[in-house]
C-alpha cells in the first residue's frame, strides 16, 4: 500500500511539472529600449554509459570487473532564473558487474569466481532536480556559448537484478528512492539548441540494487551526451543561455550611437538656423527692410520703399512740424503693448492684437508720428536665438503697421534680446515682464 502511494505521489509531481510546457511565457527582464521575453521551457534527450564505477569508487567491492552498458533518457526543464532551473529527468538502462569474490587464497589474495556477477535492469526512473548554472561564458554575444552547471535532486525508480549464482533477493523488480547529483556543461551550437555533456552519480537508497544485500547502499554513474531544444518562439532568447554582460555591452553601444546621432543632428540644425538667421535678417538691397520681410528684393539704392520693401509710387511730401504727444496718444500705445501677443516661440502676431495695433496705425497716419519698436526677451534659451526672435517680433509689428497705412520710413524696429531686462529672470512673473515689445512715440 505504501509503495503504491509513494509511486503515485512521484508521478503526480512529474506530470504537474510537464503539464505547463506550452503555457504562455511572460517578460522576464527589461532592456533599455523594450521589454525582453525569454524561452524558459526546454526538452532534452541523451545517451551514454551506465556503470557501477563512480568517482567515489564502486558501491560493492565484492566484484572484480565493472561492466559498462548503454543508457538513455530525457528531461523536461523549466528555467526560473538565468542561473536556476527545475528539471524532470527520465532514465533507463542496465548496470552490471562480473566475477564475485568467493574467498582468499593462502597468501591472503581475494579469489574471484568465474561466471558470477549481477546485471540490474533499470525498468524506469524519474527524478526532480535543481540545476544551477555556474556561469554564462560569453561577453560578446547575448547567447552564451559555454554554460557549466551543477545539479542535485531526488528520484524514484523501478529496477530488478539478475544474479549469478541466484540469490534470495534477485529475480524481481523493486521500487525505491535514489539521489542524483551531477555536473556538466552545455555548448550553444545554435539559437535555442545546446549540446549537453554531463556526468551523474546516483545514490540508491537501498543495499539490494545489485541483488546482493551487503549492508551498504549502492550507487552507479551515468556519463552522457545529448541535445537540448528550447521551446517557444525562435525570436526569443533562451533564458539559461542569456548573457547579461553581452546585453549591457550592446545597450551601451546603441546608446552611444544614439547620442552621437543626436549631437550631429543638433549641430546640423544649429548651423542651418545660423545660416537662415543671417539670410533672413540681412538687407541685400540696403533699402532698410530685412530680407525676410522684403517683398520686392533688389530695389535700386536710394529708392524710397514701404514696410514691405516695395517702392512707393507717390512720394509723400514731408512736412516738418512740431508734434504734441497727448495722454490719449500714449494710452493708445499702452493699450497696444498690453494686448500684443505672439505665437509661442514665433514672430506671428495673434489676431486678438489687431484691434489695438490698428489704432496705433491710425494714430501714426493721422498725426504723422514716428515710432520706435524695441523687442525684448527673457534669458531662456541661447542669446543668439533670443536676439533673432526679438528682432523678428519688432519687424513683424512694423510690417503690420505699414500694411495698415503707416509710413515705413517713420518706423524703426530693433531687437535687444535678453540684454535689457526690466525684472528678474529668476521667476516666471519676471520673465513674463521681460518678454515685451516697447513702443516709443516721437
Amino acid at each position: 500500500m505504501n509503495t503504491r502511494i509513494t509511486k503515485s505521489t512521484m508521478l503526480v509531481a512529474l506530470l504537474g511539472l510537464s503539464s505547463q510546457l506550452f503555457a504562455q511565457e511572460t517578460p522576464t527582464t527589461s532592456g533599455r529600449f523594450s521589454p525582453t521575453q525569454f524561452r524558459t521551457w526546454s526538452v532534452g534527450v541523451h545517451g551514454g554509459l551506465l556503470t557501477p564505477r563512480t568517482i567515489f569508487g564502486n558501491s560493492n567491492h565484492q566484484f572484480q570487473t565493472p561492466s559498462e552498458h548503454i543508457g538513455y533518457g530525457g528531461y523536461i526543464k523549466k528555467q526560473i532564473l538565468p542561473q536556476l532551473g527545475i528539471q524532470a529527468d527520465f532514465l533507463t538502462g542496465k548496470v552490471e558487474e562480473l566475477r564475485l569474490a568467493t574467498g582468499t587464497d593462502a597468501s591472503g589474495n581475494t579469489i574471484y569466481a568465474a561466471n558470477t556477477g549481477y546485471k540490474t535492469n533499470i525498468q524506469w526512473s524519474g527524478a526532480l532536480s535543481a540545476v544551477w548554472n555556474v556561469a554564462n561564458i560569453n561577453i560578446n554575444q547575448e547567447n552564451a556559448i559555454l554554460t557549466p552547471y551543477l545539479k542535485a535532486g531526488a528520484g524514484y525508480m523501478s529496477s530488478g537484478a539478475t544474479t549469478t549464482p541466484n540469490t534470495q533477493d534477485a529475480g524481481y523488480y523493486r521500487e525505491g528512492w535514489f539521489v542524483p547529483v551531477g555536473a556538466g556543461l552545455k555548448l550553444g551550437v545554435a539559437k535555442g539548441i545546446n549540446i549537453d555533456l554531463g556526468y551523474d552519480v546516483n545514490f540508491v537508497k537501498s543495499a539490494k540494487f545489485d541483488g546482493f544485500n551487503t549492508g551498504s547502499n549502492d550507487r552507479f554513474a551515468y556519463a552522457h551526451a545529448g541535445l537540448e531544444f528550447a521551446l517557444g518562439s525562435k525570436d526569443k532568447p533562451q533564458l539559461q543561455n542569456y548573457s547579461s554582460l553581452a546585453n549591457l555591452r550592446k545597450q551601451s553601444a546603441e546608446e552611444s550611437a544614439e547620442l552621437r546621432r543626436a549631437l550631429s543632428t543638433a549641430e546640423q540644425n544649429a548651423q542651418r538656423d545660423r545660416e537662415q538667421y543671417a539670410k533672413d535678417l540681412g538687407d541685400d538691397d540696403n533699402d532698410g527692410v530685412a530680407n525676410k520681410f522684403d517683398k520686392c528684393p533688389g530695389t535700386p539704392s536710394g529708392t524710397v520703399v514701404d514696410g514691405s520693401g516695395c517702392p512707393i509710387k507717390v512720394q509723400r511730401e514731408v512736412i516738418k512740424e512740431t508734434k504734441v504727444i497727448t495722454e490719449a496718444d500714449r494710452k493708445v500705445v499702452r493699450d497696444a503693448i498690453s494686448n500684443l501677443e505672439f505665437d509661442l516661440g514665433k514672430s506671428t502676431i495673434r489676431s486678438k492684437s489687431y484691434a489695438t495695433l490698428n489704432r496705433v496705425a491710425g494714430l501714426l497716419v493721422e498725426k504723422n508720428f514716428s515710432l520706435k519698436l524695441a523687442g525684448h526677451t527673457d534669458n531662456t534659451g541661447s542669446r543668439e536665438l533670443n536676439l533673432r526672435l526679438s528682432k523678428e517680433r519688432a519687424e513683424a509689428v512694423r510690417a503690420y503697421l505699414v500694411s495698415q497705412g503707416a509710413n515705413a520710413s517713420r518706423i524703426e524696429a530693433t531687437g535687444y534680446g535678453p540684454d535689457q531686462p526690466i525684472a528678474t529672470n529668476k521667476t516666471a512673473a519676471g520673465r513674463q515682464q521681460n518678454r515685451r515689445v516697447e513702443f516709443t512715440l516721437y
